[in-house]
């Protein structure tokens, strides 16, 4: 009996840790961010982890995982790939599944950016977003800090949500999911019953109605036959105009917003991507008469480069030429082929496995 106990409890002890918080400190699982910026306070759940994104928007997952994320009871995202780092722009899946076509640019190197770029035009993305970006509490990222969802608003969302007319559909077009006056969206019905401010603020309240405000005595011209106890109609009238222009819409937070802020993020996590990587030589010198070829190697921070995409070409291929590259290597072979003085650039452009996009080194080399 007692064996047959400890074969049970063997058994159920590690299951007790499959659904982790990311709080213990052996979680051994991956940490990621939702956004580079980050987006704190959302609730997030992959098959094995759970929690809620912390101050950084970090989260954990293991490879392979997807994720959901929700602002309290309301689903943001489904079935979002759980990677190092994600942005709005994976979190719609039509939008994700379009981020795999690079462009061709300039140079007529394939490049992640030019579909960025489209994409920041989907009408999907630019509703998740603006409503996100609604949800800050300081109501301003223009600062390079990222999106901070309080406790404070997800509760007052989750005590709003049972009674909107429908659910918020981020897939509506803009007119819809922005509307205001006397039918607002779904997303705005939200947003007026949240308060961004403490919870005992006097922009907090109900503003006063119309029918208070004309049933006010009326303010006496003269300061000294005011009663300070009194509320008079120019208050009520005041504190309702107050307490209606401190509720939020979506139409508040403009789509040049939205894009500005997806394009601030797009281009951090390209960045910090790209600082994991380097090449082993920045400058190469060699004289004119040596034309054997010489090879250099695209390092990882920590680790071997893992490659799924590798290109490169020269600047001046008259006077040095790319010979060949090999991705799984992570090499490029290249020979020099002009005259004394002569130096051109080799463009490496790469992308790493796991993400759809392109890092692109570069190494100077002279003739002489």
């Amino acid at each position: 009996m007692k064996f047959a106990q400890l074969i049970l409890l063997s058994a159920i002890i590690p299951l007790s840790g499959c659904l982790d918080s990311g709080n213990s400190g052996t979680n051994d699982a991956s940490v990621g961010l939702v956004t580079p910026s980050g987006i704190s306070g959302l609730s997030y759940t992959t098959a094995s982890q759970q929690g809620t994104t912390t101050a950084d928007g970090s989260y954990r997952y293991y490879p392979g995982e997807q994720l959901r994320l929700m602002a309290g009871d309301l689903v943001i995202a489904d079935g979002i790939p759980a990677r190092d780092v994600i942005t709005p722009l994976e979190f719609i899946e039509t939008v994700r599944s379009r981020l795999g076509t690079p462009g061709i640019d300039d140079e007529g190197l394939l490049t992640h950016r030019i579909t960025e770029q489209d994409l920041l035009n989907n009408v999907p993305l630019m509703n998740m977003t603006r409503f996100l970006l609604s949800l800050n509490w300081e109501d301003n990222t223009r600062d390079g800090r990222g999106i901070e969802v309080r406790q404070r608003v997800i509760d007052q969302l989750n005590a709003r949500l049972p009674y909107l007319s429908s659910p918020v559909d981020f897939m509506a077009g803009e007119t819809t999911f922005t509307a205001e006056g006397d039918t607002p969206s779904p997303a705005n019905q939200l947003l007026a019953g949240i308060c961004f401010y403490p919870e005992d603020h006097r922009l907090c309240g109900e503003p006063p109605s119309q029918e208070e405000i004309d049933l006010a005595p009326i303010k006496p011209a003269e300061d000294a036959l005011r009663d300070p106890d009194i509320l008079y109609q120019d208050d009520l009238q005041n504190l309702r105009d107050q307490i209606l222009a401190a509720r939020r819409t979506v139409g508040e937070v403009s789509q040049q917003d939205a894009r500005e802020y997806l394009a601030r993020e797009l281009d951090l996590a390209t960045t910090g991507l790209a600082n994991r990587y380097y090449l082993d030589v920045h400058t190469a010198s060699h004289p004119a008469t040596d034309t054997a070829i010489k090879t250099f190697n695209i390092r990882a921070i920590g680790g071997t480069p893992e490659l799924e995409g590798l290109e490169a070409i020269s600047t001046r291929p008259l006077d040095v030429q790319v010979h060949a590259w090999d991705r799984q290597s992570a090499t490029v072979d290249y020979f020099v082929a002009g005259a004394p003085g002569a130096e051109s650039e080799i463009l490496v452009n790469f992308r790493p496995a796991g993400s759809y996009r392109w890092v692109r080194k570069s190494l100077r080399v002279l003739v002489r």
